[in-house]
């Protein structure tokens, strides 16, 4: 228990270096400069440091991490990466039942459980998938999704050193998120290390195709990337059905499940209603005053002889 909390705090004293150096290199690489005529986006107030933090993920991906990568996918065998990729899938999968558990989602959890019990034991800890054979698919959650099912908005965008796109709530939970990994079975320092990079290897390889793909169809890949991130993970906080947002809201700022929040209902404009103007938001629509009531039809019959004629009828005649 002793070597196993030594360990641990030699990491976490490991990680803060690291953390301090890439803060250095990330200085080092200067303010960056959105494009001309363009402002900061309201759902992305740091852009400015966001935009160099991002070219200095890209510089180091371009010249480090690719390269590795491609290295690592031309030496080993699909089927050996595929059971690299799901040894860490199972202790993804471990945390995702955590997770589902704190959001009060027990038929999910019991699934993730099960899923997890079988390919550790039956899939010889995680190197085969025989729940997945079986239906038992992956559903992923992390902690960052926990904190947005309990109502904690998002915060602004923000991309981190290494990790990439972020915000403020993923980023605190970023650090249990990476701490449940395969390198907690490592006994010694440089075994946790290596476990450490051989994960960020093998999701790097299996981004290639996807890097390449963004490459061709984004002209400016830090907004495609972060539109991208904004949207997606606002629809795995609420499952794949996200309420609608106020108009110019990016943030989730209803707790998942509640009412709160969502778009009032507009009354329904009939065809012949004019259009609103095109600038500005769409005004509520109030229904047309009622129509006068009919006159009286031409053809009414005659009163009975003798009878008086009605008040203002000798008016209205001829």
């Amino acid at each position: 228990m002793r070597a196993r909390q030594v360990r641990l705090s030699a990491r976490v004293a490991r990680a803060a270096r690291l953390a301090g150096a890439v803060g250095l290199l990330a200085a080092a690489a200067g303010c960056a400069t959105l494009p001309p005529g363009q402002q900061p986006s309201p759902k992305d107030p740091y852009e400015r440091f966001n935009r160099s933090m991002f070219a200095f993920n890209d510089s180091l991906d371009e010249h480090a991490l690719k390269p590795v990568a491609k290295a690592y996918q031309a030496v080993l065998p699909q089927f050996v990466r595929t059971g690299v990729s799901n040894f860490f899938g199972n202790f993804s999968d471990a945390w995702s039942a955590v997770n589902q558990a704190l959001q009060a989602k027990p038929e999910q959890t019991a699934r993730m459980t099960m899923r997890v019990v079988l390919n550790t034991t039956v899939g010889i800890g995680g190197l085969f998938d025989p729940a997945g054979a079986i239906g038992l698919e992956r559903h992923s959650e992390d902690l960052g999704q926990t904190f947005g099912r309990w109502g904690v908005p998002p915060g602004p965008y923000l991309v981190l050193p290494l990790f990439g796109p972020s915000d403020i709530r993923d980023a605190v939970a970023l650090p249990a998120d990476r701490y449940v990994s395969p390198a907690l079975l490592a006994d010694t320092t440089g075994g946790a290390l290596a476990i450490d990079a051989l994960d960020v290897v093998q999701t790097r390889a299996e981004l290639l195709t996807a890097s390449n793909m963004l490459n061709d169809i984004a002209l400016d890949r830090y907004s495609f990337l972060r539109d991208a991130y904004i949207a997606r993970r606002r629809s795995l906080v609420y499952d794949g059905n996200p309420p609608e947002e106020p108009d110019g809201s990016t943030q989730d700022d209803v707790t998942p499940g509640s009412a709160a929040g969502t778009a009032p209902a507009k009354a329904a404009r009939p065809a012949s209603a004019p259009a609103p103007a095109a600038s500005g938001d769409e005004p509520e629509y109030a229904p047309p005053p009622a129509p006068p009531a009919a006159p009286a039809p031409a053809s009414a019959p005659a009163p009975a002889p003798g009878a008086s004629a009605p008040s203002g009828a000798a008016s209205g005649a001829g």
